[in-house]
């Protein structure tokens, strides 16, 4: 019996979730007195999982697999559940996982349990602490099914170092693969960006920036920061950004390090969708806005001089400090 763990890969390199799962994972096999295996695909790196408590990796080799598809990662993952006698299941809670969870869920009549926040409570039974109502509260939900399955919340349990002798096996995809009638046709996306899902810092701006033509500065200070950009869901309805950096219960969630957002009054809604990252500077030149009550540091002011001004003091101490 071991515990599975299911890490996140693309274009063979895992992403940051890949190792905080994988770390929940070992928290998890510690409690149970059992080991981690994790499955991947395509992966390149597969022994970098050693540090963070794995210690066998099946990498499943399919070039049909390069190009994430719920239905046939939801089978080989199966599949690998029934040949290692998992009894408990680690996902991410990446928008991919959520799509391929509730079809794992089905194929092992497994209970699940998503936006868990910390290492079980118990194991026997098995419990945890998971967001609700919107990240406004917590459940602790007891999973009594044979086979357990856990969406861990981004950024909440943290990436831990466990060295530990790593062994890596690779197969074949499962038969399932070739007859799923789900094909990728394209894929747009950004490149040479950070993204929204895996930044630790997200630089993310409203209506306040009044145009499109005003969003020069928002780039340039993720730019400095090394931080992903995101909008509201107006900015992305009017067209000023594309729709892919709208973020928000009814966007892309975010959970990062730090998300700074300028011009953005706090509609419950955005708040809903970002009040998982770790700390929230707001700068609006309305000391009235929502947003302010759920910020950890607040700037009254006017964007287009704040946002200059934070600009040149960042690049002035990079400057300073290598």
């Amino acid at each position: 019996m071991s515990v599975l763990v299911y890490t996140e890969s693309e274009q063979g390199k895992f992403k940051k979730n890949a190792y905080e799962v994988a770390s929940y994972a070992a928290a998890v096999a510690k409690m149970m007195d059992t080991t981690v295996t994790a499955i991947a695909f395509n992966s390149s790196e597969n022994e970098s999982l050693g540090d963070y408590g794995v210690s066998k990796v099946i990498n499943v080799k399919d070039d049909a697999l390069t190009t994430f598809n719920a239905g046939s990662y939801a089978s080989s993952i199966a599949e690998a559940v029934k040949s290692t006698d998992a009894k408990v299941v680690i996902l991410s809670s990446s928008t991919d996982t959520k799509y391929l969870a509730p079809l794992l869920s089905a194929k092992l009549s497994a209970g699940y349990a998503p936006n868990v926040v910390q290492a079980p409570d118990s194991t026997s039974p098995f419990t945890v602490k998971r967001t609700a109502f919107s990240n406004k509260g917590f459940a602790h939900t007891q999973i009594d099914t044979d086979i357990k399955i856990v969406g861990v919340s981004n950024n909440a349990f943290g990436a831990h170092e466990n060295k530990t002798a790593i062994s890596v096996e690779e197969i074949g995809a499962t038969s399932d693969t070739a007859t799923n009638d789900t094909k990728s046709v394209e894929i747009d996306k950004v490149v040479g960006k950070a993204t929204i899902a895996d930044a630790d810092i997200v630089v993310s701006a409203g209506r306040g920036m009044k145009g499109p033509e005003n969003w020069g500065m928002i780039e340039e200070l993720a730019d400095v920061l090394g931080a992903a950009t995101a909008c509201s869901k107006p900015v992305s309805d009017l067209g000023w950004r594309p729709h892919g950096e709208h973020v928000g219960q009814t966007g892309k969630p975010v959970a990062s390090n730090l998300y700074i957002a300028i011009g953005i009054s706090g509609a419950i809604q955005h708040l809903a969708g970002v009040s998982a990252s770790k700390t929230k500077v707001v700068i609006n030149n309305d000391p009235e806005a929502p947003f302010f009550k759920a910020a950890d540091y607040g700037i009254v002011g006017d964007a287009f001089e704040v946002v200059p001004q934070l600009i040149e003091k960042l690049k002035d101490f990079k400057a300073q400090n290598g």
